[in-house]
């Protein structure tokens, strides 16, 4: 069985993340907690990745558009539609103009319980309803009802996958695996020795 320590997760810093000069700031915060960075890349990905990227899990058009519509009920919005999948091939749409719009970072990061502390760390999807302390909420003001009223995509600064499953995925799709590095940081004997040995000479 693989130790928690082992565990990677997909963060990309999308093109208004990088636009608005906050890459070094996203990675400081990634880093604070001890997790390490073992793979980064700038690129502009065509549509045909975006897409790829979206729907490598079947269910994230039904699970998207389900969560769109119980937020919108939520704050009392109306939709055009209540069917999931219809939401979604519009997200969609708006996604990939949004992800090819400007350069992105592609990033993978190693730790413990990595992709679940990286989406605290990161926030809510909509920054609108995201924690103070969090990425998204701290640095956007950006909400669901805004985006929908100018007709694209939410500009919430990162991409951060959704679960350890879905980060295997998204990572293979990313990077190849010569790409992704495997050292050791000085710090992680104080995160991951049992004893701590060797503080003391």
């Amino acid at each position: 069985m693989q130790h928690p320590k082992q565990e990677r997760t997909l963060v990309i810093i999308k093109p208004d993340g990088v636009q608005r000069t906050l890459i070094g700031e996203i990675i400081k915060r990634l880093e604070r907690p001890g997790l390490k960075l073992v793979a980064m890349k700038m690129c502009v990905p065509t549509e045909e990745h975006v897409e790829k990227h979206y729907t490598l899990d079947p269910e994230w058009r039904r699970i998207t558009g389900e969560k769109r519509i119980k937020n919108a009920k939520e704050k009392g919005e109306k939709l055009e539609t209540e069917d999931p999948l219809e939401i979604t091939a519009v997200i969609l749409e708006k996604l990939k103009k949004y992800m090819t719009s400007g350069p992105v970072i592609a990033m993978v990061w190693q730790g413990a319980h990595s992709t679940e502390l990286v989406r605290k760390i990161v926030g809510g999807t909509e920054p609108r309803s995201s924690d103070v302390g969090t990425i998204r909420g701290d640095f956007v003001l950006d909400s669901y009802t805004m985006a929908d009223t100018d007709g694209r995509a939410v500009r919430n600064l990162i991409h951060a996958s959704g679960t350890a499953k879905e980060s295997e995925a998204e990572i293979n799709h990313w990077f190849k695996k010569d790409e992704i590095v495997d050292y050791r940081l000085v710090q992680e004997q104080i995160l991951y020795d049992v004893n701590m040995d060797g503080i003391l000479e």
